[in-house]
């Protein structure tokens, strides 16, 4: 193996590796003793939700629930598709091998379809990266491409580095060749958490994705230094952080689900949304034989956990279980 990209390991990475481990064994627990099937079936749309609105897409997490349960939504046809093929991309994201450039091709042919002119085909001809402040990165030539993916695809794959460095380093690398006219953001965070849940299935579900959209200058700034110092361990390290913040907020989240107790009147609620979706809080009032101020902060409390949640308009929505 000659190539090798252009990075220094810290001694703050490699606490970091060693963190993340320990983290990912108590987020195991966790999911063990969850409701398993909910938080994944959440993690998943914040996951596509994230990563889209990375890229300026505006449809909100119901949505893409909503277009993820198969129901229609009002909004800019593009976008709608956007989120359509990162469904179907991500719902086949243990089938890709991470390891081989003709399954990258195929993801992105998945996750373009229907908005670029050849998906799932490298890109033709030059291209530039727009910041704020006009031109951030040129990428290399469409020529050089291929080859500089192939460079990239066997190195990760022979590299002795961690898969947690190695993955974001693939990840800072990949945005720098910028191999497609479209979509390479997508494909970068979708690449990386692939090559991750190779490494530890929990990967399929950690919404990474959505916790870079929360520090999303920061990402782009991480990017920018990389390429400024010419250190892919510059993201990396960032990279890394973003991975252990994640892990703890939704072990958090799984551990709150595990230990959360619903009261009687909550469960009647429960059953009287079960019954009729559409009911009022004044007629949930008259049936659990409490005050309407009860029932909203009990139904808010619902809601926080996670167990019910409310679809569409107050006039005209309705409410769900969710769990």
């Amino acid at each position: 193996m000659s190539y090798r990209p252009p990075f220094e390991i810290t001694a703050k990475a490699i606490n970091l590796i060693s963190e993340i481990s320990a983290q990912l064994e108590r987020f195991s627990i966790a999911m063990e003793q969850g409701d398993s099937v909910q938080l994944r079936k959440i993690n998943r749309m914040k996951t596509i939700h994230g990563t889209l609105a990375i890229e300026g897409n505006s449809l909100s997490e119901e949505q893409v629930t909503a277009l993820i349960e198969g129901k229609p939504v009002i909004a800019p046809l593009r976008e709608v598709q956007e989120v359509r093929n990162a469904i179907l991309a991500y719902g086949q994201f243990m089938k890709f091998d991470p390891y081989n450039v003709e399954e990258l091709l195929k993801a992105h042919g998945i996750f373009a379809w229907g908005l670029v002119d050849n998906p799932g085909h490298f890109r033709k001809g030059g291209v530039c990266v727009m910041g704020k402040d006009g031109i951030r990165h040129v990428a290399p030539p469409a020529h050089r491409v291929p080859f500089l993916i192939s460079d990239l695809f066997d190195w990760v794959k022979k590299s002795e580095d961690h898969i947690l460095i190695k993955s974001s380093v693939f990840h800072y690398e990949f945005e720098f060749i910028h191999p497609f006219p479209d979509g390479n953001g997508r494909m970068g965070r979708f690449w990386q958490s692939r090559l991750l849940a190779e490494w530890n299935p929990v990967f399929e579900y950690i919404p990474v994705e959505n916790m870079i959209r929360e520090n999303q200058a920061d990402y782009y700034k991480a990017i920018e230094r990389s390429t400024d110092e010419n250190d892919s361990g510059i993201f990396a390290e960032f990279m890394l952080q973003t991975i252990l913040d994640t892990i703890k907020k939704h072990k958090k989240k799984v551990t709150a689900k595990v230990t959360v107790k619903v009261t009687a009147n909550q469960q009647k609620i429960i059953s009287a949304i079960n019954e009729n979706p559409y009911i009022t809080q004044e007629e949930l009032s008259k049936k659990v034989g409490i005050a309407i101020k009860n029932i909203k902060e009990n139904m808010k409390k619902l809601q926080e956990q996670g167990i019910i949640r409310r679809i569409g308009a107050d006039k005209n929505g309705h409410w769900e279980i969710v769990k």
